[in-house]
Formats: structure tokens, C-alpha cells, sequence
């Protein structure tokens, strides 16, 4: 099966007809199912829960008392419209949930159809800074104290998408067998953004399947310390460019 890319950034199914592959594929998703329903014990999940209500209380209490006044107001003075974006995301098991995300456009029809682009004409000047250095996607942590989300995860993709993508790769709905993720093996190996070709696709699922057979406790916390320093590392970069600039 392959796919391409249409004129609005989504990748179109060319469907293949062969039973026999259907059939391999088949038992393909379920030998993996089978795999993740065994690392899911416990002991683990109960673990990966208290881990992600103390890093996202942690955070709350810490960082977000002080920087979401910030960032809210920053967001109204910039342009009309809500301070949280609110979109319909794939979660465990397909079920669907609100997704929150600091707004980083303009209020705009094609909010939930269109992924953001390379210099995309929605995006506002406070939300180009809010998304070159994550901050935006800080009110995720409120999917997080909700149950809704895990701080590691597969990433969740809009509706659209996920109609998109499980057509395209026949193990895509594997990663709906955990709980989705703020951050995840395919983000820390730099499989963040855009999606423009569906390499950049496959990748991502191949290293959110690693994440499913291979997850642990130590795994979940090396994928936020990297995340951490990843995210710290953008941040002063931005900054170091931002006052060359100045200078120059």
C-alpha cells in the first residue's frame, strides 16, 4: 500500500486489493497486540501513573502558577479568540478526547483538517514563540492530570489524521493500545512536526511500536530527561539567535 501527498498536506491512500497481505498484515498487528498486553502489568501501570501525576503537579504547581497568567494574557493581547485550542485526538483504545494546547493561530475552519506548516499564515507572532519552544504544548498537562494522557506516549493524532494514517500502515492502531504520550520514543529521535512525506510517517509509528514492546519505568524516564534537555537545548538556541540578531 502507498500514499501521497495531496494539495492540502494529507496523505491519500492508494489501497492494495491482495487478500494474502491483508491476511499477513493481520497477523502481524495481532503477534504485536499480543506482545504489548504482556508489558502491560501492573505494577508498571501503576508506577507510569504516579510518575505522571508527580512530574504534571510538579509542574503545575511550580512553573504554571506563574507562566500561564503570562502566556494567557500575551495570547489575548496578540489575537482574537479562546487562550486553549481544544481538538478532538485519538486516545487508548480509539477512544476519542480533548486535547488542549495553548492557541498558537488564528481562529480558522481548517483547524482540525490541516496540520501546521512551514511558515503557515494562521500561525500568530506569539504563537510562533510558543511553538518554537514547546511552551504550548504545556496544557497538556492537564490531559495528564485528567487520565486522558501519560507524559510518555505515542503522540495523538487529530481525527482526520488518524482516518488517514490507519489506512496507510496496517500496524497503525498498535499505538492506541497504551495511553497517548506529551512526549515519546519517535519525538526524541527528532520525528517532531511537520509530516511531509510518508517516511517521516513511517518512522514515527515504527519507533512508537519499539516504545510499546521495550516500555519500562527507566525507559519512560530517560525519554523525559532527553526531552528535557532537548527542549532546554531549542530554547537557548532561540535565545542565542534572537540576540545575534539584536546585534547585528
Amino acid at each position: 500500500m502507498q500514499a501521497v501527498l495531496n494539495d492540502s498536506k494529507t496523505l491519500t491512500p492508494i489501497f492494495d486489493s491482495n487478500s494474502e497481505i491483508s491476511e499477513i498484515r493481520l497477523l502481524f498487528r495481532e503477534i504485536n497486540r499480543s506482545t504489548i498486553r504482556e508489558s502491560n502489568t501492573d505494577f508498571y501501570l501503576m508506577a507510569k501513573r504516579i510518575l505522571d501525576l508527580s512530574v504534571a503537579i510538579v509542574f503545575m504547581v511550580l512553573v504554571m502558577s506563574w507562566l500561564f497568567p503570562i502566556i494567557a494574557l500575551l495570547i489575548v493581547l496578540d489575537s482574537r479568540g479562546p487562550i486553549f485550542f481544544i481538538q478532538k485526538r485519538t486516545g487508548y483504545k480509539g477512544r476519542e478526547f480533548n486535547c488542549y494546547k495553548f492557541r498558537t493561530m488564528t481562529v480558522n475552519a481548517d483547524a482540525d483538517r490541516k496540520q501546521a506548516t512551514a511558515n503557515d499564515k494562521r500561525i500568530t507572532r506569539i504563537g510562533k514563540f510558543l511553538r518554537a519552544t514547546y511552551l504550548d504544548e504545556t496544557a497538556q498537562f492537564f490531559n495528564v492530570l485528567f487520565g486522558d494522557m501519560s507524559i510518555v506516549g505515542p503522540r495523538p493524532h487529530m481525527l482526520y489524521h488518524t482516518e488517514y494514517y490507519s489506512a496507510i500502515i496496517p500496524y497503525y492502531h498498535l499505538r492506541h493500545e497504551v495511553t497517548p504520550g506529551m512526549t515519546g520514543m519517535a519525538q526524541v529521535k527528532g520525528y517532531v512536526g511537520e509530516i511531509v512525506v510518508e517516511r517521516d510517517l513511517r518512522k514515527r509509528i515504527q519507533w512508537d511500536v519499539y516504545y510499546l514492546k521495550h516500555r519500562s519505568f527507566w525507559l519512560d524516564i530517560r525519554i523525559i530527561f532527553t526531552t528535557f534537555f532537548q527542549v532546554l537545548g531549542k530554547g537557548l538556541n532561540l535565545l542565542k539567535r534572537s540576540g545575534t540578531s539584536d546585534r547585528a
